[in-house]
Order: C-alpha cells, then sequence, then structure tokens
C-alpha cells in the first residue's frame, strides 16, 4: 500500500504518440517537482510527466512539439515533459530506498561540460540522457535543486566507470518529484537521506542503459 509521504504515481504508463513510444506519469493531484525539460520546466506544482522519443537528429520546436503531444495524449492541467532521440521503450528503472528512478540513456554525442579549442560534435548516432523520478518524501525547495546536482553528478560517476568519453550530451534533462507529507528533507547532497540513495539509483540505472544502448 502506498505511503501518505509518496506522491500519488512512480510509474509511466507506455505510449505511443506521432508514431514515436512516450513515457507519461499522470498524478492523481499535482506533486512538486523541479525540471529541466524544455517545455514546462521550473520548481512548482505539475500534474504529469513526459519522456516523449523524437526523430533522430531532431531540429524542430521542441516546446511546441511537446505541448501539441501532451494535448493529444490527453494531460490535462500544468506538467513537464522532455524528449530524447532514444527509444524510451528500453528505459531502465531502479529503486532505491525511497527512490525510484527511470533514465533513458543515450551517449551518440558524448561532450565534456567544459570544453576548449572548439571540439566538434562528432557521431553517428543522436542521444540524451533524461532522468526521471520519485524522490518519495517531502523535500524542499533548495533539497530539491541539491538532488538535480547529485543525480548530475552520480550520472557523471557513471559515465567515467564505463569509459564514455564526456560528462553527459548537451541536451541531457532531468525531472525529480517529491512527497507532500511527512518530515521534510532539506538537503539532497549525495551524503544525505535522499541524495544518497538517488546517486546509487542513477548510477545502477545508466550503467544498466549503457550496455543496452
Amino acid at each position: 500500500m502506498r505511503s501518505p509521504a509518496e506522491p500519488a504515481a512512480t510509474e509511466p504508463e507506455l505510449v505511443v504518440a506521432q508514431g514515436f513510444p512516450a513515457l507519461v506519469w499522470r498524478f492523481a493531484e499535482p506533486v512538486r517537482l523541479i525540471s529541466s525539460g524544455p517545455y514546462g520546466g521550473g520548481l512548482g506544482e505539475r500534474a504529469w510527466v513526459l519522456n516523449a522519443s523524437v526523430r533522430a537528429y531532431y531540429d524542430g520546436d521542441p516546446v511546441g512539439y511537446l505541448r501539441t503531444l501532451a494535448g493529444e495524449l490527453g494531460c490535462a492541467g500544468h506538467g513537464t515533459a522532455l524528449m530524447t532521440a532514444v527509444d524510451v521503450t528500453g528505459a531502465v528503472t531502479v529503486t532505491d530506498g525511497p527512490v525510484r528512478v527511470t533514465v533513458t540513456t543515450g551517449v551518440g554525442q558524448p561532450t565534456y561540460a567544459a570544453e576548449f579549442g572548439g571540439t566538434a560534435v562528432t557521431g553517428e548516432r543522436v542521444g540524451t540522457i533524461n532522468i526521471l523520478g520519485s524522490l518519495g518524501v517531502r523535500v524542499s525547495d533548495a533539497g530539491m535543486i541539491n538532488a538535480v546536482a547529485t543525480a548530475t553528478e552520480a550520472k557523471t560517476q557513471a559515465l567515467a566507470d564505463a569509459g564514455v568519453p564526456g560528462t553527459g550530451t548537451c541536451t541531457d534533462a532531468v525531472a525529480l518529484w517529491c512527497g507532500r507529507e511527512g518530515p521534510e528533507q532539506v538537503y539532497g547532497g549525495p551524503r544525505s537521506a535522499i541524495g544518497a540513495p538517488l546517486a546509487r539509483a542513477v548510477y545502477r540505472a545508466i550503467r544498466a542503459g549503457l550496455e543496452t544502448t
């Protein structure tokens, strides 16, 4: 039985829209969420989350496309949407304590965050690493921001350990949501009560995703 401290949904629904698969989380009640997604990003309440596959080398209007896609899928209210050229049916989900994350891992064009010398982006495949998931407990705004940093650090650690030449891709995104009740967690760093399981879950999901990408 779901704890009252948990968000209303932690499992996504797999759907097909515009000929591509997508993962949709729909919440019975809006959840507090932080997202860097191109549509509905920011920090606040959201009623749904969408992670959509798009064609390789997508060069259209992400905001307009995701808005249309959400409407076609019946996503009502304010939500957030992410996109990736990776097939989201290959998403990896990992649970660690109260945290449950789903990650789509694409590293066809890895890059380092700080690049010097005008290194060109090359590669025959495209990809994006999208990290989405429930923190499972109530978290402060600062803790949510801290959690995004922790998830990103764990992503970079996983890529480094796998020998990927980069800290990610230039289009990686994160969407994390939390519960409404119970004691508020004010820290989300890698050694905090919520950050530690988040880091482990993200690391394991990305390592597993790299094995099948």
